[in-house]
């Protein structure tokens, strides 16, 4: 089965339409190592009430909102945002408390049973469907932000990389942004993810104009030194060699 769709090209030069036909399960082996990398690891989570944890997000919401605002995103009632591999939906829940309206929400992820969990979660408002993001459903440039969150470390198949890039930025509007989150590093205890570097996101999004900035203690001393004092943990997060995550800005040429 095949499918035919318009597919932005993004060149130094700037952005154009081409036809694109892609065989529906191109990325099937892909994807199935994924689906089943998380069966491997089970419904893992970092418990809520666990001190680095609450200090990341309490570090990476301020610096989203700042960063946000400083792209003309301080207020977010009239944007419509898309999130791929939303997960449980904590990404879209937070933007809901941040004053995006739930109806203008949409969230997409692989996997049926954390779908199933953020429908239980979140208001019923928000449009939540099982998929690939490499197929996004969504009509071109229908929304205003684009989020992703740990997706691209969790892929390893360069091809699918490119074409989860390629369709964020198919369905982004021409003044929006994409949200980016994700690991610098790889993870030595675990081989189903892989870093995304500097150089790879630039490769990504070629011709977009990227702002990066390192954040995120290293999870294994965040956990110790968190317990140990609050104080010492938030100066330990602003050496940038300690971070292992980047969070930035993605805008279309």
């Amino acid at each position: 089965m095949h499918y035919t769709r318009v597919v932005l090209q993004t060149t130094a030069e700037g952005t154009s339409a081409r036809k694109a036909v892609c065989p529906a399960n191109a990325f099937a082996a892909e994807e199935a190592r994924i689906r089943a990398a998380y069966a491997r690891r089970g419904n893992h989570r970092t418990p809520l009430a666990e001190p680095a944890g609450q200090f990341n997000r309490q570090q990476r919401e301020r610096i989203l909102l700042g960063l946000l605002a400083a792209q003309g995103f301080a207020e977010l009632k009239n944007s419509r945002i898309l999130e791929i591999g939303c997960g449980t939906g904590a990404g879209l829940r937070a933007f809901a408390r941040w004053g995006a309206r739930p109806e203008n929400l949409t969230g997409v992820d692989l996997l049926p049973e954390r779908i199933a969990e953020a429908r239980r979660l979140c208001p019923p408002q928000i449009s939540l469907s099982c998929g690939s993001a490499a197929h996004l459903e969504s009509a071109d440039a229908s929304f205003d932000l684009v989020l992703q969150s740990t997706v691209f470390t969790s892929i390893l198949d360069l091809e699918m990389k490119r074409q989860v890039a390629r369709e964020m930025l198919r369905v982004l509007r021409p003044a929006g942004l994409i949200v980016w989150y994700d690991f610098r590093v790889n993870n030595p205890w675990n081989p189903d993810v892989r870093g995304v570097k500097r150089g790879e996101i630039a490769q990504l999004f070629p011709g977009c104009q990227i702002t990066l900035r390192r954040l995120t203690l290293a999870p294994p001393l965040g956990r110790l030194v968190a317990r140990l004092s609050p104080w010492l943990y938030r100066r330990l997060s602003t050496i940038k060699p300690l971070s292992t995550h980047y969070l930035g800005m993605i805008r279309k040429p």
